[in-house]
């Protein structure tokens, strides 16, 4: 269920094989164009994915990397994807679900909207602050919130790369079993921000409507592009990532 490409190891399953009941902790994180490009210059990035279980492919182009260097097309896996799968699999086994990330009113309106979609599950939180970098107060004030609680499922929704490292970093001091970052989930789920409906997502072109509801998204975009540079040169082997 893994194929390696561009340095990695991306998880070719559905979000319903993603393993609930495990032996061993597991941190799920998501591939784009946009973040394998931050991973060529963010070390830290490159060794959360690096050190992923699971690497799903969140991005509709990234699926260009396997599909043109290795001839296999790997069905993409969104965040989306992955949060309503592993919460099926909390709820069917009573678990307990962890929010870690954006404001304590989305927070809420999570836990709201948890209790009636999901009636077997337990739900807490914690909205860290709002910071470019995290203290080690501030690290402490987490890991204290998610251990006291203990959950099954911790998802992590901060921006990217920063969610990715964090998860990365205090992996072995987290305890749950399974570890998540699902980024803009969180307000999707919460219903604080729309998400692309069916139609756009299927066409591929939910990056077109939520740039038109967000056009700060344009300024990612040169980091969308270098990713099919990349892509070229691996194409030529003129790189090997």
């Amino acid at each position: 269920m893994f194929i390696k490409i561009l340095g990695f190891n991306l998880y070719t399953g559905t979000a319903d094989q993603l393993p609930y009941d495990s032996n061993k902790k597991i941190l799920i994180n998501t591939m784009n164009p946009r973040v394998f490009t931050i991973s060529r210059r963010n070390e830290e990035l490159k060794k959360a994915f690096e050190n992923s279980e699971y690497l799903v492919e969140d991005g509709q182009y990234f699926a260009l990397a396997p599909l043109l260097l290795k001839g296999k097309y790997v069905k993409k896996v969104s965040g989306p994807d992955v949060f309503y799968a592993m919460m099926d699999k909390a709820n069917n086994n009573y678990g307990k679900v962890f929010l870690l990330g954006s404001s304590r009113d989305t927070l809420e309106k999570m836990k709201l909207r948890a209790s009636v979609d999901y009636k077997n599950i337990r739900v807490e939180y914690f909205s860290p602050p709002y910071k470019d970098s995290f203290s080690d107060e501030d690290n402490s004030e987490m890991l204290s919130a998610i251990n006291k609680f203990s959950p099954d499922i911790l998802f992590i929704g901060m921006t990217a790369p920063k969610q990715e490292i964090w998860s990365s970093q205090y992996k072995d001091k987290i305890d749950a079993r399974i570890i998540c970052s699902v980024g803009a989930v969180f307000e999707w789920y919460a219903r604080v921000r729309k998400e692309a409906g069916k139609i756009w997502v299927k066409l591929g072109l939910e990056w077109f409507i939520r740039t038109i509801r967000r056009p700060e998204i344009l300024k990612r975009y040169p980091d969308y592009l270098m990713f099919f540079w990349f892509l070229f040169l691996n194409i030529l082997r003129v790189r090997k990532d």
